[in-house]
């Protein structure tokens, strides 16, 4: 499967910014979609994953109660709702698909290319 994030850019500190991944293929209902991060000289890490049908979501605690993860099967889509954005949020975001619900970069085979996401302070 092939991914494409986009939606990122530069939001001031308790703005929102809605991300998208459009995936290729008629596989997509097959995976657990996930999203990561990566600041500047920090390792990439787990933000929220999403399970095949959209029935369970998982948050990293950093994110809890103000990132929201859904997707639409049939648009072949992925969403992240980030809202009340820090500037300790400023990172490139990947989507990524994997077949299992484990919260771990080495859990996902597939990403996509990655959008930057600023917020200024």
């Amino acid at each position: 499967v092939q991914l494409q994030a986009s939606g990122g850019g530069l939001v001031q500190a308790g703005g929102s910014l809605r991300l998208s991944c459009a995936a290729s293929g008629r596989t997509f209902r097959r995976y657990v979609m996930g999203w990561f991060r990566q600041a500047p000289g920090k390792e990439r890490e787990f933000v929220a994953a999403i399970t095949r049908s959209g029935g369970g979501t998982n948050y990293a605690d950093s994110v809890k109660g103000r990132f929201t993860v859904s997707r639409d099967n049939a648009k072949n889509t992925v969403y992240l709702q980030m809202n009340s954005l820090k500037p300790e949020d400023t990172a490139v975001y990947y989507c990524a698909a994997a077949l299992e619900f484990i919260p771990m970069v080495a859990a996902y085979d597939y990403w996509g290319q990655g959008t930057q996401v600023t917020v200024s302070s």
